[in-house]
């Protein structure tokens, strides 16, 4: 496995300490598989965030989104309502778990839904309106020096 030691751009550069510590997460060992997960595309602009999360109840699950990171934690009750069952197998992981997921900008939380023990996530890129391109009008030459002699011709006459 290849590693990359990106300490050397830490120091030599200013503000880009976000796009190295992606690249280190990216070039970093793979999280553990635990809970399995899919992301898909919905729309143009939206998309969902599955996780399987059987065993867990909504009271069990949290959500934070805090600036551009989402994290999904999962943590068991210690007693599940004082039952005093032997449990002799267990197929179904009910371990604590967190997980964390690079949002891009502007991505922002939708909705969140728990339904068949799986958590769906709907997320929506939302680009202001400073940041959407805008179609600027060409004038020629005419149309640009009629205005400028009309504005003069209205301050004579006042």
């Amino acid at each position: 496995m290849r590693t990359y030691d990106l300490t050397p751009f830490y120091r030599s550069t200013v503000g880009f300490d976000r796009l190295f510590s992606l690249l280190d997460q990216a070039t970093a060992d793979p999280t553990p598989g635990y809970p399995p997960y899919n992301i898909e595309r919905t729309g143009e602009n939206a998309y969902r965030i599955t996780v399987a999360v059987s065993g867990f109840g909504k009271d069990e699950l949290s959500l934070v989104a805090k600036e551009n990171t989402l994290t999904i934690k999962g943590e068991k009750a210690a007693n599940e309502n004082g039952k005093k069952s032997e449990l002799l197998y267990r197929g179904i992981a009910a371990r604590a778990f967190e997980r964390s997921f690079q949002l891009a900008d502007h991505v922002v939380v939708k909705n969140a839904s728990l339904e068949n023990g799986l958590l769906h996530v709907d997320l929506v890129r939302e680009i202001p309106e400073a940041k959407k391109p805008r179609s600027i009008p060409i004038s020629t030459n005419a149309q640009a020096e009629q205005p400028a002699i009309e504005g003069s011709a209205e301050k004579a006459a006042a």
